[in-house]
């Protein structure tokens, strides 16, 4: 499917970008009975399946690797505490959900945009604010959601997890500042209140072609009214 090994090109890359403090390892790797995110957090090596979903797992640890290890890290002290339940709880499920659909949004550039989206103002968040989006597009870090854009239908939505860093990524010191401040952000407390506002994806200036009519933000079943 993606022509090689993935555990071995993302090691390969591991290897030569050095910050990344994991290596990949194949899937067979993983002992039966073991959680998944322990062995990580234990071996620093992970798991990884020749497949489009690890692919992009194995680029955040790339791009974001502080922010990965601490996503990790809390998975890992959860399930210590807790062991492997058929219910993750609320914390598991908070962690899934921004590794899997994250997208950022800076709180400084973005704040009219991020309190439209938090409530359904599709009107205003993408078309009041649509040049402040079109000059400083949201990030995407969910590797879930990088998975369903190989194949985009119209209601893929991230979750916008709002960041304190401005960004501008003129030079890979800014992915790396971004990579810190989230990292150090991100916690039990942010987490628990489910700080997240939905953020459908091919709604984004100059991402899909049809969302250059108005028309594209009246459907309803993606672009839905606020909740009564």
């Amino acid at each position: 499917m993606l022509g090689e090994s993935v555990h071995a090109a993302l090691s390969a890359q591991a290897a030569a970008a050095q910050a990344c403090p994991v290596r990949f390892v194949p899937q067979s790797a993983l002992p039966e009975g073991q959680a998944y995110e322990s062995f990580i957090f234990e071996t620093k090596t992970v798991p990884t399946r020749d497949n489009w979903h690890d692919f992009f797992n194995g680029l955040a640890w790339l791009r974001f690797p502080r922010l990965k290890a601490k996503l990790n890290a809390l998975q890992a002290a959860q399930i210590r505490a807790h062991g492997v339940q058929n219910l993750r709880g609320p914390l598991r499920d908070a962690l899934t959900l921004f590794d899997e659909n994250a997208v950022f949004l800076s709180q400084s550039q973005h704040a009219p945009v991020i309190q439209a989206l938090g409530q359904r103002d599709w009107r205003a968040a993408f078309q009041t604010h649509r040049a402040l989006l079109a000059e400083h597009p949201p990030v995407l870090f969910g590797h879930a959601l990088l998975e369903k854009l190989l194949q985009p239908y119209k209601s893929v939505t991230g979750h916008v997890f709002p960041v304190q860093t401005a960004y501008s990524f003129a030079t890979t010191d800014d992915w790396a500042l971004l990579d810190a401040d989230v990292s150090e952000q991100l916690s039990a407390e942010t987490l628990l209140p489910k700080p997240f506002v939905p953020l459908p994806i091919l709604g984004v200036p100059s991402w899909w072609q049809e969302n250059e009519s108005p028309n594209f933000y009246t459907d309803s079943t993606v672009f839905r009214p606020p909740r009564t």
